[in-house]
């Protein structure tokens, strides 16, 4: 049984019984049969049922939104600035399939050669919940245009979500089965991604699931899609103007209640700035009004489930018993619901577990290093490499700056965030391939090369 919880309250608001096998069965014939139609259609067919689902995602924002903030508990605003995204999402591959998946002519020494993009089937995404809409979003609008079908595995917790995704695609493509939803157990997934039904994999998820389901897949000699952890690095340098990148910061670590594989999460800073960075983050995080995320105002949700909030409260103590001092926050909170305050520990060190381990919470540690030198080193010092955020007055020096640290994505000056115009993922333990921009687009094609000889 799968039952949705609404954070805020910790009381139950929906459940829904587990799929048998039989259920499973029909929705991958479903999705089998419809994707071999699918693929045959002009792309310009396909990208008008992505503009749909944008139209669709807009049309019910409110109601989307609404359900997103009860089953895990984000603020309304940052909810409907979510399918928002999505939306814009399916207006950007709608717009731009045509030309990315486009033969590429590549001269050669027969009459005719180029690079084709064919769609290998059906994919089976396994989603999470902090971004439940997003997430599935950004991998299904290029991946349906390229002519794929998908089969969606969605967090256990956020069971209307992934009903209400199902219905917004079935709705927009007259494709019946096309995007099909399973509500299986964790245990099950490997038999899933052995169905010769299913061509390929894409998982957002913790580095632990991310190496299972590679091993999975590998086994079965099936490509993936792997966004897995972070422990991303904001660096402010001595340069930086300290209160835009501590009101960033706050932005950075704090929005989604800090439950975001790229939200900020180690605060690395120069000595001769790090007293003044500290006052200004505390200022910014201790005005974030924690309460209701139904409510206009408040800014701070509560965090998804319990054992969450366990946990990250497990790593804040660790750490206090390992020497950071606690700046704000800290405590558990009594009530109900799985709040936590919004909480900043300084003089954190690589030792201490809010400094090597991912905090997935309202969790900055603020780490002190001596120079620039020391805080690229301090950066790649992680297993992780998804995303890191470099402030500096000096921009022309950054470019070379970022090209040191090891991170998907390098952001100079801003917050690190997906845009459907760039590709998106991470190294390391972080995973490997891409969605977004042109690559993720591409991920689920069969890059074929065709060559024609001579007349004869």
């Amino acid at each position: 049984m799968l039952i949705s919880i609404n954070p805020a309250t910790g009381e139950a608001i929906a459940q829904y019984p587990l799929h048998d096998p039989a259920h499973v069965d029909t929705v991958l014939d479903a999705a089998a049969r419809a994707q071999a139609r699918w693929r045959a259609l002009p792309i310009e067919a396909r990208c008008a049922g992505m503009r749909r689902a944008g139209e669709l995602l807009r049309q019910r924002k409110k109601a989307y939104a609404r359900l997103i903030t009860l089953e895990m508990g984000k603020p309304l605003s940052e909810a409907l600035a979510e399918i928002e995204k999505s939306a814009w999402t399916c207006d950007h591959y709608a717009d731009h399939a045509p030309r990315l998946l486009a033969d590429e002519p590549v001269p050669a020494n027969g009459s005719y050669s180029a690079v084709t993009y064919d769609p290998l089937g059906v994919v089976l995404a396994i989603m999470p919940w902090n971004y439940p809409f997003w997430q599935f979003v950004r991998f299904a609008a290029p991946t349906l245009c390229a002519g794929n079908g998908a089969v969606l595995k969605h967090a256990g917790n956020v069971p209307q979500c992934a009903l209400a995704l199902e219905e917004l695609f079935r709705d927009a493509i007259d494709m019946p089965g096309l995007v099909g939803n399973v509500f299986i157990e964790p245990e099950r997934v490997a038999a899933l991604i052995d169905d010769s039904r299913i061509a390929a994999v894409t998982l957002t998820g913790s580095t632990a699931v991310g190496k299972l389901v590679a091993a999975q897949a590998g086994r079965a000699m099936k490509k993936q899609v792997l966004e897995l952890g972070g422990s991303d690095p904001f660096i402010v340098l001595a340069d930086a103007d300290v209160e835009r990148a501590a009101a960033a910061a706050a932005k950075a670590r704090f929005s989604n209640t800090g439950q975001s594989c790229i939200s900020a999460k180690r605060f690395i800073v120069d000595g001769r700035v790090a007293d003044e960075f500290s006052a200004r983050l505390c200022a910014h995080a201790g005005a974030l009004a924690m309460g209701d995320p139904l409510q206009a105002g408040t800014g701070l949700g509560p965090m998804a489930r319990a054992n969450l909030r366990t946990a990250l409260h497990d790593q804040v103590e660790r750490s206090l018993a390992q020497g950071a001092e606690l700046k704000l926050g800290g405590g558990m909170p009594d009530g109900p619901g799985f709040f936590y305050p919004a909480t900043v520990l300084d003089h954190v060190t690589p030792a201490m577990a809010a400094g090597c381990e991912e905090t997935f919470g309202p969790v900055a540690a603020v780490m002190r290093v001596r120079d620039t030198e020391a805080a690229i080193a301090l950066a790649n010092a992680t297993e992780f490499g998804l995303g890191a955020a470099l402030w500096t007055g000096n921009v022309d020096g950054a470019r070379e700056l970022a090209r040191g640290i090891d991170a998907g994505a390098v952001f100079v000056n801003g917050i690190v965030a997906s845009d459907a115009r760039l590709p998106f993922g991470g190294i390391k333990q972080s995973g490997y391939g891409r969605e977004l921009g042109a690559a993720g687009i591409r991920e689920f094609t069969n890059i074929k090369t065709y060559w024609v000889g001579p007349a004869t």
